[in-house]
């Protein structure tokens, strides 16, 4: 028997319902029949891929080095599967589009525009860092992506990538609803050096090197106790346990307030990336003018940043500057 396919689905799906029982039922196959096809794929393996107990299965260490693959292949010949059913059924190549972002609230605008112009491509979309969704659209391995930077740390677009600011916000602070600062219209800075925060872990995009940088020079430094991002942040966050810095046009969601900084010291750039060369590059202009409404939509719903930007008297997008 040759490994197949089928049998590194097979292996996924035992690992992902816990037993052989649930497995079968979900492949609408005996239990039988699934555990004899298990053995021949060990045997053509070489090892055993699951320990048997009462309580189901569970990989063993080869069993994971063998899922680790399996789960690396098998989204890859999906894609490839989908894009040829996809192809045959419209009699060519269709328009196929890959997207990228960070977490900012302008994915839904850039897909926006592209639907404008191609009502019936296929646009998967994935998040990452700034420095790799630059390095995949040079690579070709996206056609655009939505990033980001900061002041004195902008990013490096390499041959064949284009890129337009959208706009540059404040950091504001996020705080757990209970916080007493939370009372406050701004919090200043020195009222948070004593607080634990939670920061992403340094990397090639540099943002915690700006943020070091601009507060030592204030005389300011943060104490990060929590190396973590996303939906993780929230939680740290929510529980009391940490404050953290947010993009303004976060949307404040229950159990946490968010508060502008005094003094506005820490900016941030939204920015816009695509291909030079590649199916959107003549579409550059008009993504940008539906991606920048996307994100004064997003600001609009943010009812701090709004309060904000009327404090400072701002009419217009902070594009490109961080000036408001």
């Amino acid at each position: 028997m040759e490994l197949e396919l089928r049998h590194l689905r097979i292996i996924c799906s035992i690992a992902d319902c816990g037993s052989l029982t649930r497995a079968a039922a979900s492949l609408r196959l005996t239990q039988p029949g699934l555990s004899a096809q298990l053995t021949r794929i060990e045997r053509v393996l070489g090892g055993e891929l699951f320990s048997r107990a009462q309580s189901g299965v569970v990989p063993t260490a080869f069993g994971e080095e063998v899922l680790s693959r399996a789960r690396a292949v098998l989204p890859t010949v999906d894609d490839l599967l989908e894009v040829s059913a996809l192809a045959a059924r419209t009699g060519g190549s269709p328009h196929r589009f890959r997207l990228g972002s960070v977490n900012a609230p302008l994915l839904g605008g850039l897909i926006t525009a592209i639907r404008s112009r191609h009502p019936a491509a296929e646009i998967t979309r994935g998040q990452g860092c700034p420095v790799p969704l630059v390095e995949d659209i040079a690579g070709g391995r996206l056609e655009a992506a939505v990033v980001g930077d900061s002041p004195g740390y902008e990013l490096l677009l390499p041959p064949g990538v284009a890129g337009e600011p959208i706009a540059t916000e404040p950091l504001f602070v996020a705080l757990p609803a209970a916080h007493p600062l939370g009372a406050l219209e701004e919090v200043a800075l020195e009222d948070l050096e004593d607080e634990d925060w939670a920061a992403p872990r340094p990397d090639n995009d540099r943002i915690r090197e700006y943020w070091s940088r601009t507060l030592l020079v204030l005389g300011r430094r943060l104490r990060v106790v929590h190396e973590v991002e996303g939906r993780l942040v929230l939680d740290l966050v929510r529980s009391g346990h940490a404050v953290a810095f947010c993009q303004a046009t976060f949307e404040e969601v229950p159990g946490i307030v968010v508060r502008p900084i005094v003094g506005n010291p820490l900016w941030y750039r939204h920015v816009l990336v695509w291909h030079g060369e590649g199916p959107l590059a003549s579409l550059g202009p008009s993504l940008v003018r539906t991606v920048t409404e996307a994100y004064w939509t997003a600001a609009a719903r943010s009812t701090v940043y709004r309060s904000w930007l009327e404090r400072q008297g701002a009419t217009a997008p902070a594009t490109g500057t961080a000036a408001c």
